[in-house]
């Protein structure tokens, strides 16, 4: 009596191009195909989970935090006002440390003005040390120029140079 498999086959169409990298792939590792898309695709699956799980994480702090400030809100609110007065919005550029130049490979809209930023164009990626939502932004809605951000005695030296 054999044991049964813990594995099973899965047979799937893909395109020539992805094929031939595969096999390169394959051949450069020395190792079958087999292995190589059972790899990329445990690696896949892998990474969905760790990121599902970070932001399933994330959420539940937020709600968490929504939660007590509601609480606070309505014990310190008086009796008859019977829903709590809303929290003033976070500035979009709150906790950003620096722009990173970004030339957009699609249309995206501008985090402060809501412009659409064609693809191909200059933009700016906020950077930031914890974790917050996107910032991306056009060169109209940058704080300062790149120019401005040179210190006039920087700009001396290197004049001088």
């Amino acid at each position: 009596m054999t044991k049964p498999r813990k594995e099973k086959v899965l047979h799937t169409r893909v395109p020539v191009v992805l094929e031939e990298e595969l096999k390169r792939l394959a051949n450069a590792l020395r190792v079958p195909v087999s292995n190589v898309v059972r790899t990329i695709l445990e690696d896949a699956v892998q990474t969905v989970d760790a990121v599902q799980g970070r932001a399933e994480d994330e959420l539940r702090d937020v709600a968490d935090r929504l939660h007590a400030r509601r609480s606070r809100s309505r014990d310190a609110a008086p009796a008859t006002q019977t829903e709590p007065p809303l929290a003033a919005p976070v500035a979009p550029l709150a906790g950003i440390i620096g722009y990173q130049p970004l030339l957009l490979a699609r249309d995206e809209t501008c985090t402060l003005c809501g412009k659409v930023l064609p693809a191909g164009q200059q933009s700016y990626l906020g950077g930031r040390e914890v974790v917050g939502p996107r910032v991306l932004i056009g060169d109209a809605c940058l704080p300062f120029s790149a120019a401005q951000a040179v210190k006039p005695q920087e700009r001396e030296d290197h004049d001088n140079e």
